[in-house]
């Protein structure tokens, strides 16, 4: 048989989802790997969903996404960009997030063009721009604070044949907020070579005091270059449901639409009608989510904190970076990598981690991602099960 293709050979399968797989395998595993909640969406949208289910619609919406789906959508970002979206020129809605970002980068991307992304990034970013014939530029973003290098920034926008930058905002996986200040210099970067600002905007609403998510397409004079890709997954606790989009100039947005048309199709309809209420609640919502998610982080990163771990302090998101040096530094874990450490916590931890290498393009090997989505009792019974690492160290320490 002929071989296959080239492309596939230059990334994994997805490093998160395969530890969701392997957690899985293991009785009463409590999954912090991949990102989604315990806890069912907000009631009135699973009551639209109720009436979908019965009254539909159950046949295809327009390929770009239902009207009142895209009304919705148009609605509430304009309110956060204070500009007027067209919902018919300017959104497209896609099979989740991912679909969204893949989409954009197809769009945009040919052969040989350079995406400059930040690492640590969240691992499909990598693939996005492989699939799309592009060449990935990797830049660090520098823990603990996670600021990255004005100058090897512009040696990366200097490139040949950059097209774009990503930036995921608030970002996954190390919870970092950008600042105006830092997103007004990409901004600039950006004029200055020309190029396209993607953004992946998924986590927008989960923002901790006193940081603050601010829209790069609500910036002077970045909106004809910013495709903006999000998702309802985690605003509404919704991941299963896969409903994503793509907000962005005219231009692109056609482009985009013939690119999801042939990927997907579009995206599921009764699904889209029991979205739109969540599109429409007030800011209370998101006010309150804030307060809830708030209340999580704070009661898991004290948690951390009581067991001895080392952790960064995430600004936005729901993800702890956990840093593991020290147990990798015991004799009993002499030559793990974070992946067998991530595999020895499921077996014997019962607590499923993402090994922090998924993450980064430097040789990263002491760092775990754990989420704190999850309803208070699992988070207690997590951490009784996490102190188990701490008396390893202990143990080791006498």
């Amino acid at each position: 048989m002929k071989e296959l293709s080239l492309r596939i050979g230059q990334f994994t399968d997805s490093v998160i989802r395969r530890m969701t797989r392997i957690s899985d395998e293991q009785e009463d595993c409590i999954n912090l790997s991949q990102g989604f909640p315990d806890f069912d969406p907000p009631k009135e949208i699973l009551q639209a969903l109720s009436d979908a289910a019965l009254k539909g619609p159950h046949q295809y919406s327009i390929t770009f996404g239902a009207e009142n789906f895209r009304n919705s959508l148009a609605k509430k970002h304009s309110k956060a960009i204070k500009r007027e979206i067209d919902p018919e020129k300017e959104v497209v809605v896609t099979c989740g997030g991912t679909e969204a970002m893949m989409a954009a980068m197809m769009t945009i991307c040919n052969p040989n063009d350079k995406v400059i992304i930040f690492s640590p990034f969240y691992e499909n970013y990598g693939a996005d721009a492989i699939l799309s014939g592009a060449e990935p530029i990797y830049i660090p973003l520098v823990p603990p604070e996670f600021n990255f290098d004005k100058q090897k920034l512009e040696e990366a926008f200097q490139q040949e044949n950059v097209k774009a930058i990503i930036i995921c905002n608030p970002s996954n996986p190390c919870g970092k907020v950008f600042t105006k200040d830092e997103l007004l210099y990409i901004g600039h970067l950006a004029e200055k070579y020309d190029t396209y600002i993607i953004t992946d905007e998924v986590y927008e609403h989960i923002i901790y005091e006193p940081f603050e998510h601010i829209h790069m397409a609500g910036l002077p004079n970045m909106y004809e270059r910013t495709i903006t890709c999000s998702s309802l997954s985690k605003t509404y606790a919704i991941t299963g449901w896969r409903l994503g989009y793509l907000i962005g100039p005219e231009n692109v947005i056609e482009g985009a639409k013939k690119v999801h048309d042939f990927l997907t199709v579009g995206a599921a309809a009764p699904l889209q009608e029991a979205a739109c209420v969540g599109l429409n609640f007030g800011q209370e919502y998101y006010d309150d989510m804030k307060k809830i998610y708030t209340e999580k982080r704070e009661f898991f990163c004290n948690g951390l904190e009581k067991i001895g771990l080392k952790y960064t302090k995430p600004q936005g998101t729901y993800f702890v970076l956990i840093d593991i040096s020290d147990f990798l530094a015991l004799p009993q874990f002499k030559g793990f990598s974070d992946l067998e450490f991530c595999e020895w916590m499921i077996r014997n931890i019962k607590v499923a981690a993402v090994p922090g290498s998924s993450f980064f393009k430097e040789p990263i090997n002491n760092l775990i991602r754990l989420h704190f989505a999850r309803e208070k009792s699992t988070l207690q019974e997590a951490l009784k099960r996490l102190e188990k690492l701490g008396e390893l160290l202990c143990n080791n320490n006498q």
